[in-house]
């Protein structure tokens, strides 16, 4: 039975004690290897780790196989490889000491019901077959998890070894000792010794047969094409082994995103695991991505009698997250961010007089509240004359972000189209700087309850919020439901969210682009935003203002530079990448991969030249085959003139 996942699975191309590789094409019609853990070893936690422990370790070997999709929380846990990494499931299966063998040989019972080896999955304590000892993989990084107390090896049928999973059962561990001398390939039971016979007579009942005259010429021939034979294996075998030394990083984006929590860490802003569908979409994104902070300076009166609350003006900020939608400089972002209904305003202006108020002795912090809520009805929130309204300023910040700014990094932009709360809370704003990096609008049909997005936005860990740092945050998140209650678009739940100035943030699909804007959850979850405005509410604000989301050229030559950078062509991803990074348009992401694609390029050529050992065995075997021609010819020749 195939394993499930978003591959369409074409045929087995190996198969061992503990699970299966196959041939595999994804949604774009790429040709893939997924390596399945299958059988008790599916249902057994310790080769679950092992599994996925292994698969890591590879992934951070220099040189080693990355896989571009996973999910090793599946009932069959499966990695994913682009078809070019040669032997990837090969070489995984290969460090649990389960070699992976054709599925078109004869097989040992059947793969779904023979029993497993009597181990649990470790490392060698002798180097054996090539795997270094001390639980590590060939290139030194241990794999977690994993003991190293023996090798994997496979129960003797009738030994009466118990299967691992049982010592889980019945809590009586399960110890595998390595043979002190290897055995002989495929033995055979030994012959049985006849039991002597008091009664046989000694003289022979049936005397044999003449010896047949020898075929030393044929048996001399088989063996020579035996050796040929043997020689083409060994010389396709380090052929292919060396090949896959030097295999480059998988290609990607995935299909979907694994439904796994990825590897902590920053690479170089987001949390994903090195090379995963998770760091390409956010890699793609994640320049066009903007830090957005609107000044509000107006008066607090009375509402009947026009009188000022406080002789001078209440200044106040309100900060969230937004994305550059085209070259022209337009950004979407949150509409109660950039332009809040007057009700919001006049309640954030009331909290910061209150605060001066609290500051000057003339009010106490626990009154505050109170104070507040005692006034919100009948004061107004104006300009300078009481018919005018509040002045408002909004500036946008790329990369990391300084809360309070005004100058230099920030850009100078105005509000140009709003939608309503119950709407899409969605506000067009037009900053001063054209050509920015900018992201790419999808489809909203990726957030379906069940599916899986990475949600990105602004974040600071700072207790002061008016100069504090922020920073992208990024989590990978499951789409829990929709919700028709706030308003008249419809608008999507999510399981989490990255912290309260996130609204006007993006959720991306495994292409980095935009499937929706994250806006506040009024109806539950504290107020978090977890919630997701389709990217089609976008697109119908965008239209209303005559605005058509576009990439701009270096956009495209970004993307053109990871996507050599993800296929491991570094001398094309540092030549496309440089280009993007000297235009100054303010992608700092290109200059750290480009970096990054330089650094292994170093890497790659300082690594020992590929060996020629190849071309040797292939002109041995040439050689071996006409040798072996030879004989049988001359032995021929020399059968013929005895008859």
């Amino acid at each position: 039975m195939q394993p499930e996942g978003p591959y369409r699975f074409t045929e087995a191309s190996g198969v061992c004690q503990v699970g299966s590789a196959w041939w595999a094409v994804d949604g774009q019609d790429r040709l893939m290897t997924v390596a399945v853990l299958e059988g008790p070893a599916a249902a057994d936690q310790p080769w679950r780790e092992a599994f996925t422990n292994a698969a890591d370790t590879l992934a951070q070997t220099p040189g080693g196989p990355r896989y571009v999709n996973a999910d090793f929380a599946a009932a069959r846990p499966w990695v994913a490889y682009p078809a070019e990494v040669e032997n990837a499931a090969d070489k995984l299966f290969g460090l649990l000491g389960m070699p992976l063998r054709s599925p078109h040989l004869e097989p040992v019972g059947d793969l779904a019901t023979r029993a497993m080896p009597a181990t649990t999955p470790v490392a060698p304590a002798t180097p054996t077959s090539g795997v270094p000892a001390s639980g590590q993989p060939a290139s030194g990084v241990p794999i977690s998890g994993i003991p190293s107390s023996g090798v994997p090896v496979s129960g003797a049928p009738g030994s009466g070894a118990p299967p691992v999973w049982a010592a889980h059962a019945t809590g009586s561990p399960v110890v595998a000792t390595p043979p002190t001398d290897p055995p002989a390939a495929h033995p055979g039971p030994a012959d049985p010794v006849p039991a002597h016979d008091p009664f046989a007579s000694p003289a022979r009942r049936i005397q044999p047969s003449p010896q047949p005259r020898p075929r030393t010429g044929l048996r001399l021939g088989v063996a020579a094409l035996a050796l040929a034979v043997l020689a083409a294996g060994g010389g396709l075998a380090v052929w292919a082994v060396t090949r896959g030394a030097d295999a480059p990083p998988p290609a990607g984006p995935a299909g979907a995103f694994p439904t796994v929590t990825p590897a902590a860490g920053f690479r170089p802003w987001s949390q994903a695991a090195p090379y995963s569908a998770q760091e390409r979409a956010l890699a793609t994104a994640a320049p066009g991505l903007v830090f957005v902070e609107a000044v509000f300076n107006g008066y607090l009166r009375d509402g009947r009698t026009g009188a000022l609350l406080n002789p001078t003006p209440v200044t106040f900020q309100r900060r969230c997250s937004g994305f550059v939608v085209d070259p022209a400089g337009h950004v979407l972002t949150n509409g109660q961010c950039v332009a809040p209904d007057e009700p919001v305003a006049r309640e954030r202006a009331l909290y910061t007089l209150g605060r001066i108020l609290v500051a000057g002795k003339k009010l106490t912090s626990g009154a505050l509240d109170g104070w507040v809520r005692s006034r919100t009805a009948g004061t107004r929130f104006t300009g300078k004359e009481p018919d005018r309204p509040p002045s408002s300023q909004v500036f946008v910040q790329l990369n990391q972000a300084t809360g309070g700014l005004t100058g230099t990094p920030a850009i100078a932009g105005e509000v140009v189209r709003t939608r309503a709360a119950d709407a899409g809370d969605l506000a067009l704003v037009k900053v001063a700087r054209p050509d920015l990096p900018g992201v790419e609008l999808g489809d909203a049909a990726a957030l379906t309850p069940g599916g899986v997005v990475v949600v990105a936005g602004y974040h600071t860990v700072d207790a002061d919020f008016r100069d504090a740092t922020y920073t992208l945050r990024s989590k990978t998140v499951q789409v829990t439901a929709t919700d028709t209650g706030q308003g008249t678009v419809p608008l999507f739940r999510i399981g989490d969210d990255i912290g309260i100035y996130s609204h006007g943030g993006v959720a991306l699909d495994p292409a980095g682009r935009v499937v929706g804007v994250l806006t506040n959850d009024r109806s539950g979850a504290g107020g978090a935003n977890r919630a997701v405005v389709p990217v089609t509410a976008a697109r119908e604000l965008l239209a209303e203002a005559g605005v058509a989301p576009t990439l701009g050229d270096a956009d495209r030559l970004y993307r053109r530079g990871l996507d050599a950078y993800f296929t491991g062509r570094d001398a094309t991803a540092v030549s496309q990448l440089d280009a993007v990074a000297r235009g100054g348009n303010g992608n700092e992401l290109a200059e750290a991969y480009r970096q990054s694609a330089a650094d292994r390029q170093q890497l790659t050529a300082a690594a020992p030249e590929q060996s020629n050992l190849p071309t040797v065995l292939f002109s041995g075997l040439g050689g071996a085959l006409l040798a072996a021609l030879a004989i049988g010819v001359v032995l021929l020749a020399r059968r013929r003139s005895r008859r």
